[in-house]
């Protein structure tokens, strides 16, 4: 995959979710601003968010994360990749996902998806309490 051809993040959230995740991803690794793209759900149906996620992508290959499995942003993600088989969702967005998205941003989406669910899911964790 070319430079110009690596996977593009967009964030789909509820209130500023997406911004907070998006400015906090990029003050630790320093990527660009349209490596990943916050987008809210506020003030805007399922479709209009829809139309702005198309018009931020084109046609890059893209990963959509969303703040939850179900609900507009959901909705939306589903209505963007109808169709369009460069583009994947990724739902329950963390911060360790995001960074492991910006340094493998390069692989293909069959690739890059399960790794991001795998780095996602590894990163939940509950400390043991001292007894």
């Amino acid at each position: 995959m070319s430079d110009a051809e690596h996977v593009r993040g967009i964030l789909l959230s509820h209130g500023k979710l997406a911004e907070g995740m998006v400015d906090a991803v990029q003050r630790i690794v320093g990527v660009d601003g349209d490596v990943l793209v916050a987008l809210s759900n506020e003030g805007q149906n399922p479709q209009g968010l829809a139309d702005s996620v198309d018009a931020v992508l084109g046609d890059s290959p893209a990963v959509i994360f969303t703040d939850l499995c179900t609900g507009s942003c959901a909705v939306t993600a589903q209505i963007t990749c109808r169709g369009r088989g460069r583009r994947a969702v990724v739902s329950g967005m963390n911060l360790s996902m995001l960074l492991e998205f910006t340094f493998h941003r390069m692989l293909a989406l069959e690739d890059l998806v399960p790794r991001l669910l795998e780095k996602g899911k590894g990163s939940v964790k509950s400390p043991q309490i001292a007894e």
